[in-house]
């Protein structure tokens, strides 16, 4: 069966997950003889881990619950070298693989860089192996994946990569440092689908790959495993400002340990120490020093694999961090996968976080009151997280009938700020079971809000040239004030264009995000 044969009968056993086992007879063949005929009479070879091959010593056969001795005679310098003559060359990491295929070779060297011992693990693709996690890879969110060694992780990235480029034709470049993600050789293993690979000479210059991958080859995708140094935060932190989604693993088995990680504690926003004012400590009830996150992180959402079927999902990390930051402990979803192969959640998330497709959907779609419920003569708005002063004076330059209410229960509609929309949608939660339409808007600046107050009451947005000028001019206002990346609403590309001449005038950076109908400018400090 060939893999995409494969991949499209994992789909069609739906929560059911279907493993391949790639080519263990080819990775076999490179073993000497007495050790492959010792591991062929194993009744439950498919299950192999790795095997353990220590100048010395007896060779060893790692299954998930046991540990097997091959064989009673010693490894020698001659069956080494057989294995390191019939595998691919080891790089600076000390890692070799077998052309196209996913297993990996790695070696142990004694002081003359002579090879003393080997460790082969078996590669696998698992299709279906993302289903418990597949609505948070729709999303389009930046997703970081912790866990321990051999809990998943890489497999898991290799599915993401070939599910976003195969299914949701998105541009996905894999920056695969030691092969293992798409396997030894020129020609990429078909588990990743159409994704591209790009290879890294050496680990040291991952960074740089990654920053080659967003200038050269304009990815929708990317996809990189193990980010372990500072640069690579740096790197992270620099493809999450450029719009590009990415999917990434680190070193670190939960959210608080590598927060508390000084080299990577970035890649969640980072930590700094604040000194309060005496009255805003004492209305804090905390010390005049405290702790707070540096900035936004370069990861929406952090996936604790806490077993290969029990995830642990912080939705929205901004939130979680500056929670964990003030003493209150994380409470994140957790999914399982039971025995009937079915996705389950055993805890929901305190934040209740809304999937971020509906969240998308309502930023560019607003909705409109529904035959059955007219808008009232005079329409009462509630404000979530949206500037009041700004609010009032849209509705009183527009001339509209409506004014604000400070009572949800009484409002025929609401206007919610993106930011504030994420972190606490259960407060919306009542005005969504009674069906009030809800508008949401991405950033808290007049032209936004007023454009919204437009289509509630199906107002002729009048000249799109200058609400967009103007829009481009108050963000380059907020970030040159506050120094935040400021998005603006989407616009065809002669108005970006224009909003992108007027960030130039300022001495600011700008790029377009997204995808047509709603590519937008993003406007930052360089």
């Amino acid at each position: 069966m060939r893999p995409s044969e494969t991949a499209d009968a994992a789909m069609k056993l739906g929560v059911k997950q279907l493993r391949v086992t790639d080519n263990l007879a080819q990775l076999l063949e490179v073993l000497p003889p007495k050790v492959k005929e010792c591991l062929e009479e194993q009744e439950d070879l498919e299950d192999l881990l790795e095997i353990v091959l220590d100048l010395g010593r007896v060779a060893e056969a790692r299954f998930p619950l046991r540990v097997v001795d091959l064989c009673d005679i010693p490894v020698t310098t001659g069956e080494i070298e057989y294995v390191v003559d019939r595998v691919g060359e080891f790089g600076n990491d000390n890692r070799a693989g077998i052309e196209r295929t996913l297993h990996r070779i790695s070696a142990i060297r004694n002081r003359q860089g002579r090879i003393v011992g080997l460790t082969c693990r078996i590669g696998r693709a698992v299709y279906g192996t993302i289903d418990i996690i597949r609505d948070v890879v729709e999303s389009g969110s930046s997703i970081l994946l912790l866990g321990r060694p051999g809990v998943g992780k890489t497999t898991k990235l290799r599915e993401v990569a070939r599910v976003l480029s195969d299914e949701f034709k998105k541009r996905v470049v894999i920056v695969d440092t030691s092969n293992e993600i798409a396997g030894d050789g020129d020609i990429p293993h078909p588990a990743i689908g159409q994704a591209r690979r790009m290879q890294v000479a050496t680990p040291e210059l991952q960074h740089a790959v990654m920053i080659e991958a967003v200038e050269n080859h304009m990815p929708e995708v990317i996809v990189i495993d193990e980010i372990g140094t500072e640069a690579e935060a740096f790197a992270a932190r620099t493809i999450a400002e450029r719009g590009v989604q990415l999917v990434g693993t680190a070193h670190g088995n939960s959210l608080e340990n590598l927060l508390l990680n000084p080299t990577l504690s970035d890649l969640v926003g980072g930590i700094q120490a604040v000194t309060l004012s005496d009255e805003e400590a004492k209305r804090r009830g905390t010390q005049k020093t405290v702790l707070e996150r540096k900035a936004p992180p370069s990861f929406d959402i952090v996936i604790e694999i806490i077993e290969v079927d029990k995830l642990a999902i912080h939705h929205d990390v901004a939130s979680v961090v500056d929670r964990m930051l003030r003493g209150n402990p994380a409470r994140p979803e957790i999914r399982v996968r039971n025995p009937e192969g079915e996705v389950e959640v055993v805890q929901p998330s305190e934040l209740e976080a809304r999937p971020a497709e509906a969240i998308h959907r309502l930023e560019h779609e607003h909705p409109v009151p529904s035959p059955d419920r007219p808008l009232p003569s005079i329409v009462k708005i509630f404000p979530y997280g949206v500037s009041r002063n700004r609010l009032e004076r849209a509705i009183r330059e527009l001339r509209v009938p409506a004014y604000i209410t400070k009572d949800t229960s009484d409002a025929d509609a609401v206007i919610a700020l993106k930011a504030h929309y994420r972190k606490e949608p259960a407060k919306l939660q009542q005005i969504s079971e009674r069906s009030i339409p809800t508008f949401v808007v991405r950033s808290n600046t007049y032209t936004q809000i007023a454009s919204v107050v437009r289509e509630i009451f199906s107002i002729n947005g009048g000249n799109e040239e200058e609400i967009a000028l103007r829009e481009a001019e108050e963000a380059i206002e907020r970030v040159l004030e506050y120094g935040e990346p400021q998005e603006l609403s989407p616009q065809n590309s002669f108005l970006r264009r224009l909003q992108h001449q007027l960030a130039e005038k300022s001495d600011l950076t700008s790029e377009s995000v997204g995808t047509e109908p709603y590519r937008r400018v993003r406007i930052f400090k360089p």
